[in-house]
């Protein structure tokens, strides 16, 4: 597993701890000391988060530290949206160029004209 998938993994089951809690990133943020847009960068896979600070987001949720580290059961729409993340972070990694390109490869495989 590489960085990124360990990141993206526990990024997404915080998200979904959160979401069952009926939380907004906010709302999360507020509980556990951190700001909303730090806790969107921690479940898009984008922070390496701290382990002090995944204690505080378990603690928040009110959930052992472990399960952040729980596989989420994930179905066909969890995956795709794993892999939705996977490739935004592709995309913001390239050039308007390769952006462009990419975006005609997707039109092409869905038949967007």
């Amino acid at each position: 597993m590489t960085d990124k998938e360990v990141l993206l993994r526990v990024g997404a089951r915080i998200r979904e701890l959160r979401k069952e809690k009926g939380l907004t990133q906010e709302a999360l943020g507020e509980k556990g000391g951190f700001h909303f847009s730090y806790v969107g960068q921690v479940e898009r896979g984008e922070k390496n988060v701290a382990l002090l600070n995944l204690a505080k987001i378990a603690e928040a949720l009110d959930v052992d530290i472990s399960q952040l580290f729980t596989p989420i059961n994930q179905d066909n729409t969890e995956k795709s949206q794993s892999d939705i993340q996977e490739i935004t972070y592709m995309l913001n990694q390239q050039n308007p160029q390769k952006i462009a390109m990419a975006k005609n490869v997707v039109r092409e495989i869905f038949n967007y004209k």
